[in-house]
């Protein structure tokens, strides 16, 4: 059961690796928070992205180290 579950997630995140790249994510340009935050909702996104599903991250706060 386990096996199977763990199937399942990783064909999940590669349906949503495969969706980022179609959406051009990996390509060179600005590398900042949100970008990376759009990658990463979707890749966990997965097939839902094939159902409508656009996830973005507009506005990221990154806290500032202590001094």
């Amino acid at each position: 059961m386990r096996g199977i579950l763990g199937v399942i997630v990783l064909v999940w995140l590669l349906i949503g690796v495969f969706a980022a790249y179609q959406r051009d994510y990996f390509k060179g340009g600005d590398a900042n928070c949100a970008t990376a935050g759009s990658i990463a909702l979707t890749v966990v996104a997965g097939p839902l992205n094939y159902a409508g599903v656009n996830p973005k991250v507009s506005n990221c706060n990154v806290p500032q180290p202590s001094q």
